[in-house]
């Protein structure tokens, strides 16, 4: 039995989404953001614990979405724990571009190019990029962030 691309899109999406990782308010934290996508409604709100080396020693996640923007902040948190912050903003700009189709590299993403497709549904785009809009605005200081 051959498995497709979109057949694990779907698989991982649905797993991530009933059981997401790191789905917990993060207290205490040393930068967090809300984001909001008015299209739709996703509403997340990201929550770091950067240490002193600027390293992301915790980082979670809660909220309300689809089951793409919660499968996303599922596997971002994952991706991110333990990266620097500097890391972190590189992850961020290689999975903008692979959901933007702006590449199709995607270097250090792993398990994330899961997500190489959704380019082709411009709609659902802003609902995989809303937790890391969120999170490199906490990481930027920035309260709030939304996908418009």
């Amino acid at each position: 039995m051959t498995i497709h691309s979109e057949d694990l899109y779907q698989q991982v999406i649905l797993e991530h989404n009933k059981r997401p990782r790191n789905f917990i308010k993060l207290d205490p934290c040393t930068h967090e953001a809300e984001g909001y996508n008015p299209l739709c409604g996703d509403h997340l709100k990201v929550y770091l614990r950067v240490n002193a080396q600027g390293v992301i020693d915790e980082i979670s996640f809660t909220g309300d979405g689809c089951a793409i923007s919660k499968a996303s902040g599922s596997m971002m948190t994952a991706a991110l724990k333990g990266k620097t912050v500097d890391e972190a903003k590189v992850l961020f700009e290689e999975f903008r571009k692979l959901v933007t189709k702006e590449s199709d590299a995607g270097e250090h993403l792993g398990k994330l190019m899961v997500f190489s497709g959704i380019w082709k549904y411009p709609s659902r785009v802003k609902c995989a990029i809303l937790a890391w809009h969120t999170m490199k605005g906490a990481l930027d200081r920035k309260a709030t962030v939304s996908s418009e």
